[in-house]
């Protein structure tokens, strides 16, 4: 007579087969200001681990005043930031996470194409010409950031990534007239690795990038002056390079 620990093992019959299906899914953003006669920038942000669009996009509000449209698409994955056992309430704390290990690919593959349509419904509205379209990425958003310019289908003008690193599956985008990459840190940022700074700074000198490199007092957070100080820059930039 079988164990009943016996019975509960899958024969060769009973194998688990993994699939995929692709759904429709409703994304979320936030954003500040109205594309214009007067915009001269259009910026998409991605937040870190743990943060809301709505929430992470109250950083941007100094680029408003400068002409800036401030898109903060928010990850497709929520979950309860809280660990507390038992119900939610109503006053549980809730974050979005762009991606985990599980399924990575399928993951990346999503959200690069959630951030292109997302892209393609704001810029095809009427604009002023030669307005930069900036994408920037905030700790985890910064892997996001970098996989959308370099998997995406959408022009970026500018990219920068703020308080992480640059992926190391992703080759990076090219040198190109009008193009530039910025990395962000904070001069006390406690997730700084020295170890991966020196990988990324290999990476980069092989891959023969120009990069251009800002630090800001404080620590892993947006700053607001060295977020204006971006703006100016990029403005200044484009009356002296090529459209791409």
């Amino acid at each position: 007579m079988p164990r009943p620990q016996d019975a509960a093992k899958p024969g060769p019959s009973l194998a688990i087969q993994e699939g995929h299906l692709e759904v429709t899914r409703t994304a979320r953003f936030a954003q500040l200001g109205r594309i214009g006669a007067e915009t001269r920038q259009i910026w998409f942000v991605c937040h870190g681990y743990r943060q809301l669009a709505a929430r992470f996009i109250r950083r941007f509000t100094p680029l408003v005043d400068l002409g800036c449209v401030v898109v903060a698409p928010e990850a497709l994955s929520r979950f309860y930031i809280d660990v507390a056992p038992g119900r939610h309430g109503s006053e549980a704390r809730i974050g979005a996470t762009w991606m985990t290990r599980a399924d990575r690919e399928t993951e990346i593959r999503d959200y690069v194409r959630y951030l292109d349509r997302l892209a393609a419904k704001l810029l095809d509205q009427p604009r002023p010409g030669g307005v930069q379209v900036v994408a920037l990425g905030f700790s985890q958003g910064g892997h996001t950031a970098v996989r959308w310019a370099a998997l995406g289908n959408t022009e970026l003008d500018h990219l920068v990534v703020w308080g992480s690193y640059l992926p190391g599956d992703v080759t990076l985008p090219p040198d190109r007239p009008g193009r530039s990459l910025t990395l962000v840190y904070g001069d006390e940022d406690p997730t700084r690795d020295p170890s991966l700074e020196r990988s990324q700074e290999e990476r980069i000198l092989a891959s023969g990038r120009s990069v251009m490199r800002r630090a800001h007092p404080g620590g892993h957070r947006i700053h607001d002056e060295t977020l204006i100080q971006l703006a100016h820059g990029f403005s200044g930039a484009s009356g002296t390079q090529g459209a791409p």
